[in-house]
């Protein structure tokens, strides 16, 4: 069976489960981080070398004060707790967006996070945090514009080597819960050829029988990138 070498989540409904079952928002966020760290559990025991979770967007923002402070403290909280267990793991953390505007106490906790799970080789689990795919290739444009004097020189290679994580290579799969059916500014250069899946399980629904569902899925289709399979039959 192929699994995905990166996988990419989009965890949405954690609100519309909370009102759901009655209970405030927060308590949404809450449930669904432990679901999140359920599915870098269940990544890692598949050999998914690549999980990048849409955690908090540049939009984001937009929603209540309160709300936002409790998304960043619950958090912060939450991965003081765990890391030492994701040490003992192998798993890698590693923030990508604009944490420039994070404010300098939560930056430094990602510094503090990074450089703690540094050395894990089983999981990258990429956390994007005030992350926009618009945002990250204008950053990528500034970047280069800055370093670049020739305009003929720029391809898509150079856009790619200048993205928060270019290391990374394009994730294989796209998922999203909740029933929605759009991507929401997440990983737009990279998700160019990702497969999709989208699913109206609640983010606090989701379990792991059906991610193994969706995996199932995934390994029976077949990516072209534009070419043709001999499935095809002749032109």
């Amino acid at each position: 069976m192929s699994y995905p070498k990166h996988l990419a989540v989009i965890m949405d409904g954690n609100g519309r489960w909370a009102r759901k079952h009655g209970l405030p928002r927060t308590e949404g966020h809450a449930k669904g981080i432990r679901v999140a760290d359920d599915l870098a559990h269940w990544s890692a025991d598949r050999g998914i070398r690549y999980l990048t979770l849409y955690t908090f967007s540049t939009e984001n923002w937009k929603r209540p004060e309160q709300e936002v402070r409790f998304l960043f403290t619950m958090m912060i909280d939450y991965l003081q707790k765990r890391l030492p267990e994701m040490v003992r793991e192998g798993l890698r953390m590693r923030f990508i967006g604009r944490r420039g505007q994070l404010g300098s106490e939560l930056n430094q906790f990602c510094e503090y996070i990074e450089d703690s799970t540094s050395k894990g080789s089983r999981l990258d689990l990429l956390i994007a945090l005030n992350y926009g795919g618009r945002a990250e290739i204008v950053d990528a444009a500034r970047k280069i514009v800055a370093n670049t004097k020739d305009p003929e020189a720029i391809d898509s290679e150079t856009i790619a080597a200048h993205l928060y994580a270019p290391d990374v290579p394009d994730p294989d799969l796209i998922i999203r819960t909740s029933g929605e059916y759009r991507i929401s500014n997440f990983l737009l250069w990279q998700g160019a050829y990702s497969e999709l899946c989208f699913t109206s399980t609640l983010w606090p629904e989701f379990t792991e029988d059906e991610f193994q569902s969706i995996l199932d899925d995934y390994s029976r289709r077949q990516r072209r990138y534009g070419s043709i399979t001999e499935d095809d039959g002749p032109e």
